[in-house]
């Protein structure tokens, strides 16, 4: 299959991996900003295999763990409302709020459908003109488009019994407030290849001249990220902080224009509040004033929702990479993906989901035969050291 096997090869990440560790001569701390790409490493074992030394900070990445908990009590009490068709992917479904989830909700008598496209939303809409159907829009950069063209289209064809809630975020001025924290420590940044693919590159030379740090863009197979990793860790040998294209065959430096002269048409840049780190200026959107009437939280007058996230959650702490999952006390404990208290346990794309699938539940920060080479035949998903010949790139 054309981009997949070739990029999980364990000859050619043997490659890669021995040019890092002939490149490297001190201890680097790179953060990639995507969940996807933590399943990737958490997975393949990709952070296990690095140098001594190389470490890998999983970041705010995962769309569905940053959206706030006030916006998830929103959506529970729109969809509670027997007038309401709400739909969503399924991802968000078990996502705790204050005391429930959207199954929940479900399971008390509320209309909530799992969907796999926006555009299904609003064919139900079409199609129960008596009901309000209400679409669950989340994430970054590339769930937004597809998002906007909905309303659009909901305004376009005068399907007025369709609205939006809206929880995206931007990945830019979030790598801006996680340079500004005190505790930063993250020397480079692997950008998300699908959100460059939106929206291009043009946002992140400011970020990388402005706090000296290299952004490489990098894709989400074990060898784009291995690659990723590679010219990022060149970069800081060097002493250089620029922005580089690894993942050229998805990404151009401008993006799609279609995609982002919808989202300037459909929504506005705002703040938004991400689930345990609180607001960041500009790092969201929200429908702009032309399509404010297919605003769920403006038409159901849920704006004063307000929450206060669980003690014992550090969903936060995970999310800033200020904490590796299993070194959270209730990871594998009281938080499971049955039981979960954050939404990082739940999402496909979280990092403590990562750690708990992939059986990395009381590791050492590295273990002792981290650089072990072919040969092994120990799996990823066991505690001890993966292999580039067993299962961790295959």
């Amino acid at each position: 299959m054309k981009y997949i096997d070739e990029f999980q090869n364990p000859q050619l990440a043997q490659r890669l991996l021995d040019d890092i560790k002939a490149t490297v001569t001190r201890p680097w701390a790179l953060m990639e900003v995507c969940g996807g790409q933590t399943h990737t490493i958490i997975r393949h074992g990709i952070d296990q295999l690095l140098p001594e030394g190389v470490e890998l900070i999983h970041g705010p990445g995962c769309p569905v763990c940053v959206t706030p908990l006030e916006v998830i009590d929103k959506a529970l009490e729109i969809a509670s409302r027997p007038d309401v068709i709400f739909c969503s992917f399924g991802d968000m479904l078990r996502v705790p709020g204050t005391g429930r989830d959207l199954f929940q909700v479900r399971g008390e008598g509320g209309d909530v459908r799992v969907v796999y496209s926006p555009l299904d939303a609003l064919r139900i809409a079409g199609e129960n003109p008596d009901r309000q159907v209400v679409f669950f829009g989340i994430g970054f950069e590339t769930t937004a488009p597809p998002n906007a063209m909905t309303v659009y289209q909901a305004r376009k064809h005068g399907i007025r019994n369709f609205s939006l809630l809206v929880s995206h975020v931007r990945v830019p001025p979030a790598i801006e407030a996680i340079m500004h924290s005190p505790d930063c420590r993250v020397q480079g940044f692997l950008a998300a290849g699908h959100v460059c693919s939106v929206m291009g590159t043009q946002e992140y030379p400011e970020l990388a001249e402005r706090f000296k740090v290299p952004i490489v863009v990098t894709g989400f197979e074990p060898l784009d990220i291995l690659e990723g990793v590679r010219r990022t860790l060149q970069q800081l040998e060097r002493g250089e902080h620029a922005v580089d294209n690894a993942y050229p065959r998805a990404v151009l430096a401008e993006g799609n224009p279609a995609a982002r002269a919808m989202l300037d048409d459909v929504f506005e840049v705002t703040d938004r509040s991400w689930r345990g780190i609180g607001v960041i200026p500009d790092s969201g959107w929200r429908l702009s004033s032309r399509y404010r009437d297919y605003d769920a939280e403006y038409r159901f007058d849920v704006g004063d929702i307000t929450t206060r996230e669980p003690a014992a959650c550090r969903s936060g702490e995970v999310l800033q990479g200020l904490l590796k999952p299993h070194e959270c006390e209730a990871f594998g404990t009281t938080c499971t993906p049955r039981t979960p208290l954050g939404a990082t346990m739940v999402s496909s794309e979280g990092a403590c989901a990562a750690y708990y699938l992939y059986r990395r539940l009381d590791l050492p920060a590295r273990p002792a035969a981290a650089a072990s080479t072919a040969g092994s035949t120990s799996a990823s998903t066991s505690a001890s050291t993966p292999d580039l010949e067993g299962s961790s790139v295959v």
